[in-house]
């Protein structure tokens, strides 16, 4: 068995039951430093614990594979949930084994941001830049986003200062592309700590620094109206409106 589970967005007490139950019964857990930490408390003694940073992922991937392929339990360990930010890690992943694996979605930090903050999805696009690659055409879709009078929720890109796409840098940009700078703009860090919270515009994310564990949420100029039916007259309401036109 090998199996690639989101872990939630930083606090294992938003893990599923079922991905917790089968960290506890893993021969091997493998994950990034941050990600096994989170789930540490849940790794039974008796467990091969697979530690990867991204230089290493690869060859550390191979070792998670070759278990699998011994007849191990295995168990690889994701940040949040895998289809919102960790598609890439899941290739990797299934190319070292060598065939599809089966996954187990988590609660990503998006889903929290969107509790946190009252927004709906219906009403608001997810993107993420967390990856590798040209992130082009996933900045485009962003302008779009908040052309369509949609919020964003956006990850930002922490890596290397080649590749880095922080908040700043992601205000700066939709600047640019001709976004009004007054849009509500709020980045959050350690969600599920409550560590930091900043709220203000696009303009002024400019000049402000996050942390890498950070999540960016644009709010639309435009927010969707109400489309629910109007709310029934009471019958006291009723008869103080005909008391009143008595008068």
């Amino acid at each position: 068995m090998i199996i690639c589970i989101g872990a939630g967005p930083g606090d294992v007490g938003y893990m599923t039951q079922r991905g917790a139950g089968l960290i506890r019964s893993a021969d091997v857990v493998a994950g990034f430093n941050a990600v096994i930490n989170v789930v540490e408390s849940l790794i039974p003694a008796s467990a091969e614990i697979v530690y990867m940073g991204y230089r290493d992922q690869v060859a550390q991937l191979e070792l998670v594979a070759a278990a699998h392929h011994a007849g191990k339990r295995c168990v690889v360990v994701f940040m949040g949930d895998i289809h919102f930010s960790g598609f890439q890690y899941l290739e990797r992943v299934e190319r070292a084994c060598g065939h599809p694996v089966e996954t187990l979605p988590g609660i990503s930090s998006a889903q929290i941001l969107a509790s946190k903050s009252k927004v709906c999805f219906d009403e608001t696009t997810f993107i993420t830049f967390h990856r590798r690659g040209d992130l082009t055409p996933f900045k485009r879709h962003l302008v779009h986003v908040l052309q369509d009078a949609r919020n964003a929720i956006v990850i930002p890109c922490p890596w290397d200062a080649a590749r880095s796409f922080m908040p700043p840098a992601i205000a700066a940009y939709l600047l640019e592309s001709g976004i009004p700078a007054d849009h509500p703009t709020e980045v959050w860090e350690n969600l599920t700590r409550g560590d930091a919270e900043w709220h203000g515009t696009l303009a002024e994310c400019v000049n402000q620094e996050f942390s890498d564990m950070s999540i960016m949420l644009i709010r639309t100029l435009n927010p969707m109206a109400s489309q629910i039916e109007p709310a029934p007259v009471s019958i006291a309401t009723e008869s103080v409106q005909a008391e009143q036109a008595c008068l």
